[in-house]
């Protein structure tokens, strides 16, 4: 039978020091996952970053329906008027703003294109 291998104090230290980290770290692996299971990280706010992108639109239309007010052709205050409200998504909103801008520019083929196609959406949205 031949002898066995003597094992020396140093490589029996290190193996029970790789042992000890080991154990340790999965520990702390399982505890963190146990922990975040059982306490899901809370939803990230979008609902307050959308409440406030919903105040700055509706604050944006207030100040547009102002300069309209005072000046009625002001091209700037219309068109600004008719892309906040497509954001709010306020179809019929944009009409008005946008017939007033088509007949201040008759020739603007894409305002004309861009009234079919809100027409055409408040269409499908009554038939549904």
């Amino acid at each position: 039978m031949p002898p066995k291998p003597s094992t020396s104090p140093k490589k029996t230290w290190k193996r029970v020091m790789v042992l000890i980290s080991g154990l340790g770290f999965l520990t702390s692996t399982v505890f963190l996952l146990f922990e975040l299971l059982r306490n899901p990280a809370p939803a990230p706010q979008a609902t307050t970053e959308t409440q406030s992108e919903l105040e700055q639109l509706k604050a944006q239309e207030q100040g547009y329906q102002l300069v309209l007010e005072r000046e009625p052709d002001n091209t700037t205050a219309l068109q600004g008027l008719v892309e906040v409200r497509l954001q709010l998504n306020d179809l019929e909103g944009a009409i008005a703003p946008l017939e007033k801008l088509i007949a201040l520019y008759p020739q603007e083929e894409n305002l004309k294109m861009l009234l079919g196609t809100i027409q055409q959406q408040l269409a499908a949205k009554k038939q549904k």
